[in-house]
């Protein structure tokens, strides 16, 4: 199963398992001097269209829904003001791009998160952090990065990937 596991929000952490191969980074969508805020969720949509293309098998017919069999992403906040919009207009681009290319897709409470890889609810973000430097050997670029790996390894360990 080829994974998609996103952490959206102005910077968005991502984490990919492809054929076995794991991926992560951060992806920034901050708004640029004179941008409208929908720029920021244009800019999202070439870019997991993007991540899509690149991931792609060679092998796999270029009209081929996707590489991806799952998306999984962190379920959106509502805490109101800006990050409540970002979060759920994220969210709903997410939705759009796995139904538009039949990719079954779940969210994942953040306590869930940190209670499957810290053993609790509600650890701290340098928690996570230092959970992902122990797991994969190396510091996140950001807890954003950290959170995209916490949601991968919830979906490996949920569908027995």
């Amino acid at each position: 199963m080829n994974i998609l596991a996103i952490d959206a929000a102005t910077k968005t952490g991502w984490a990919t398992l492809i054929d076995s191969k794991i991926e992560s980074g951060v992806q920034d969508f901050s708004l640029k001097r004179g941008e409208s805020p929908g720029m920021r969720f244009l800019r999202f949509n070439a870019w997991i269209r993007q991540i899509d293309v690149l991931s792609r098998d060679y092998n796999k017919p270029a009209d081929a829904d996707s590489v991806f069999d799952l998306v999984v992403y962190e379920q959106a906040h509502h805490r109101g003001g800006a990050p409540t919009v970002v979060g759920v207009g994220l969210m709903t681009r997410i939705q759009e791009f796995a139904a538009g290319r039949n990719i079954e897709y779940t969210s994942v409470h953040t306590g869930t998160l940190k209670k499957h890889t810290t053993g609790k609810g509600n650890a701290s973000k340098d928690e996570m952090m230092a959970w992902f430097t122990e797991k994969i050997g190396r510091e996140p670029i950001d807890d954003n990065e950290s959170d995209a790996m916490a949601l991968l390894c919830w979906a490996i360990d949920e569908f027995n990937v």
